[in-house]
């Protein structure tokens, strides 16, 4: 374990290295814990932060420096590992090394709840992220209801098939769209809510009036609403950027910290 721990506001911020087995390398990641934070009593729930495209761990305290007190006030671990410059949170099916969701699912996951004074049951985790971390959390959590127990997304990119051509290396992670597009369709998290039917997962979804991924929020609100399935869905006026995602958080982890004490 290779810790380094920092003081701001009354939280204590850890950075750790996690060995990624999968990918055969160390990877960061942050671990934000309340001051009063102790190995006994009640566990902790967690809370996983994932950040966007060409971000890194260390984005969300940037943009949203008040998640420290978040930790404290609501007496949870937030936890925000590193997804690589342009992972989209999936175990690749054209790169070999791009084992994202394996990290983020197992390693990670198995590594706080080592180390960490953890609820180590789906109903004590959730994972949210912004724009291409939006998309991972609620793949993640669809895929992987054993692990998390609720999930939400702030202006993410919900469908990835609308960006066959754009800057993002969709195809690095997917393949050439030309003949590899049965991969787009798997991997878009608006085709995976048909298996929400079988799930109870809470979901909490935002975005931007202004933002280029409002429409696949919609489709996505769209779709989970001819299911009948419950969640909550927000737009307020803002774009695709830190001043919106760093606001919207607070709303989230509200849902979030209720969503611990049901």
């Amino acid at each position: 374990m290779t810790l380094t721990t920092g003081s701001a506001f009354a939280s204590q911020v850890d950075t750790v290295e996690i060995f990624s087995a999968s990918m055969h390398k160390q990877i960061r990641c942050i671990v934000v814990r309340p001051d009063n934070y102790r190995f006994t009593g009640t566990r902790y729930p967690v809370l996983y932060l994932l950040h966007g495209w060409s971000g890194n761990y260390g984005g969300w305290l940037t943009d949203a420096p008040q998640l420290r007190q978040h930790a404290d006030k609501y007496q949870m671990l937030i936890v925000c590992p590193d997804g690589g410059y342009d992972s989209w949170y999936i175990d690749s099916p054209v790169d070999s090394m791009a084992r994202y969701e394996t990290h983020i699912s197992q390693e990670v996951v198995h590594y706080i709840d080592y180390y960490y004074y953890t609820r180590q049951e789906p109903a004590g985790r959730a994972i949210a992220g912004l724009s291409m971390g939006g998309h991972g959390a609620m793949s993640l959590a669809i895929r992987h209801p054993e692990v998390f127990g609720a999930a939400g997304s702030m202006a993410g990119g919900l469908d990835l098939r609308a960006w066959k051509k754009n800057n993002w290396d969709l195809q690095g992670v997917l393949g050439d769209p030309e003949l590899h597009w049965d991969n787009w369709e798997q991997f878009s998290v608006v085709n995976l809510v048909s298996r929400l039917q079988k799930l109870k997962t809470p979901l909490i979804i935002d975005c931007g009036t202004s933002d280029f991924f409002i429409e696949a929020n919609r489709e996505m609100h769209r779709r989970l609403l001819e299911m009948g399935y419950p969640h909550e869905y927000t737009e307020r006026p803002g774009e695709h950027n830190g001043h919106y995602w760093g606001r919207a958080v607070d709303f989230q982890v509200l849902f979030f910290a209720r969503f611990f004490d049901e």
